[in-house]
């Protein structure tokens, strides 16, 4: 499958309009027609429903458009890696990142690798650990960080981060359990809760254990911050991680540990068998070096 013409076939899904698509890639317009209908004719599919002034995805067309945006930025990193053996200033990392205080740390490991290596360009993403690992096994990330039990040491390598993420919850200031110094299973029972769908079925499974399912999940959120804002008007209660809401005073929310505590380790990972980039390895050993030592 010609990856420029999947190229044009995103810019047309994009823009939804085929002269628009058409001027973005500095083609013609029938040089542009002419590489979707090969596209379709070579899948054997109806990709786009044609109107009179714009342009729809068929069913079969959004399944490509899902398939083609991995495939593309595959083929953009691979010509990257290749441009970038022979550079020793620089070149391109791709980190895949959960939500963590502790990101501080990989920040601060790219910022002295950077003084090292003027050359480098990183390019982040973030996810839930279901997010991160899928493009960590597509092949579209150098390196995923994520936050959960031990990695399975059957698919990656990991090193680990030197802190771990406290479980907590976050609330409106108003709200009664605020006066609570640390918030237990039996304070939850009956409240309308926020967390992610993934931490939800898995730390808070195992931390409320045989009390877990009269625990209600009112909403499920991928990002801290969006939960925190339903939990300011007062909602529900949120749980996360302390350090990724603010909860300073004059936030009107306040942050309580869970009680019995609960903590997760944080871990950057690499495919087991995955081959490196020069630069990526060179990453590897400065922040293992640092790690090792904190």
């Amino acid at each position: 499958m010609d990856i420029r013409n999947l190229r044009y076939f995103l810019a047309v899904a994009r823009e939804e309009n085929m002269t628009r698509a058409a001027e973005l890639l500095h083609v013609t317009q029938p040089t542009l027609s002419k590489a979707l209908k090969a596209l379709e004719e070579e899948l054997g599919k109806k990709l786009f429903i044609r109107k009179s002034f714009s342009i729809r995805l068929t069913d079969e067309g959004m399944l490509l458009r899902d398939r083609a945006e991995d495939l593309v930025a595959m083929a953009d990193k691979i010509e990257q890696e290749f441009m970038s053996l022979d550079d020793i200033t620089g070149g391109d990392l791709y980190f895949g990142l959960a939500e963590s205080y502790q990101i501080r740390y990989l920040a601060r490991e790219i910022s002295r690798f950077k003084a090292a290596y003027p050359g480098l360009n990183y390019h982040i993403t973030s996810g839930d650990t279901e997010q991160v690992t899928e493009k960590l096994d597509k092949g579209l990330l150098d390196f995923g960080v994520i936050c959960s039990e031990i990695p399975d040491a059957r698919k990656y390598n990991y090193i680990t981060f030197p802190r771990t993420d406290k479980w907590g919850a976050v609330m409106s200031v108003s709200h009664p359990l605020a006066r609570k110094k640390a918030i237990t299973v039996d304070d939850l029972i009956g409240e309308p809760l926020f967390c992610s769908e993934q931490s939800w079925e898995r730390e808070i499974n195992e931390w409320a254990g045989e009390r877990y399912g009269e625990l209600r999940l009112e909403g499920s959120f991928r990002l801290s911050f969006n939960g925190s804002m339903f939990a300011l008007e007062g909602l529900g209660i949120l749980l996360t991680f302390e350090h990724l809401v603010d909860c300073s005073e004059g936030s009107g929310l306040v942050f309580r540990p869970l009680d019995p505590v609960k903590e997760s380790g944080f871990y950057l990972i690499w495919g087991k068998y995955q081959v490196l980039t020069p630069i990526a390895e060179r990453f590897l050993a400065q922040i293992t070096q640092s790690f090792s030592k904190q």
